[in-house]
């Protein structure tokens, strides 16, 4: 058999290195190597895992039902990360790279299509939905520090720093624009229970660790871009 016909079809290899990623063992030089294939992938998987988290949510507005928002959320989001990363002066970073990276970490997500409560009776359904968003935000995370390591090669300190900026960012301002009413109604003791009370609690509490932890992760963040600064001046 020649070389040609062994090597393994596009799609093969993207779904390699999706597996590879996820499961943490995607190398420094197929992190590099992510293409528009990849990319492909990832949106779709993201609009995908989009429209099986509100299929079933009668409150979700029509760009959610369809995946659409899950992907705007993807590209902004991948935006304001390697915004935030560009000033620790990482040895590889291109937003190309960043938009692939976060679009092809969106499968775990698809637990939260999962309709526990109707298996479930709702106080069972709350707690699973909070196992599955710890399992899917940890997941998340520690992939994320993992491909700036990796990749861009950044010390682990100033990844930890610029992962919480935007992270704490993030989960404010969605708490702000897409929870609010909910946090209201939770707040002023809405009788009607669904099996995504106890998720919304959590994001309440997240976002309160948020607004504790912005300020000294803001200060943390200056003072590492002057340095990160300084340095390549000085090597230059």
């Amino acid at each position: 058999m020649s070389s040609e016909l062994a090597a393994p079809t596009p799609f093969r290899s993207v779904l390699s290195t999706l597996i590879r990623l996820l499961t943490f063992r995607a190398t420094t030089a197929e992190l590099a190597q992510l293409n528009t294939r990849h990319l492909l992938i990832g949106l779709i998987c993201t609009g995908h895992v989009g429209i099986g988290r509100y299929w079933d949510n009668a409150r979700a507005a029509p760009l959610q039902r369809m995946g659409v928002g899950s992907i705007i959320y993807v590209v902004v989001f991948s935006f304001l990360l390697w915004l935030i990363v560009l000033p620790m002066r990482p040895k590889r970073h291109r937003y190309m790279q960043m938009l692939t990276f976060v679009s092809l970490v969106s499968p775990p997500a698809i637990l939260y299509a999962i309709p526990v409560e109707h298996f479930f009776s709702i106080d069972d359904a709350n707690t699973i939905n909070v196992i599955f968003l710890a399992i899917v935000a940890t997941w998340r995370v520690a992939l994320l520090l993992f491909f700036l390591r990796r990749y861009a090669e950044i010390d682990p300190f100033t990844i930890i720093i610029s992962s919480l900026l935007p992270l704490t960012l993030i989960v404010t301002t969605l708490t702000i624009l897409n929870l609010e009413r909910v946090v209201f109604d939770l707040m002023g003791g809405l009788t009607r229970r669904s099996a995504a009370d106890s998720s919304y609690f959590v994001l309440i509490l997240l976002t309160q660790i948020s607004l504790v932890l912005f300020i000294p992760v803001v200060h943390s963040y200056i003072i590492l871009a002057v340095v990160h600064f300084r340095n390549s001046r000085a090597t230059q």
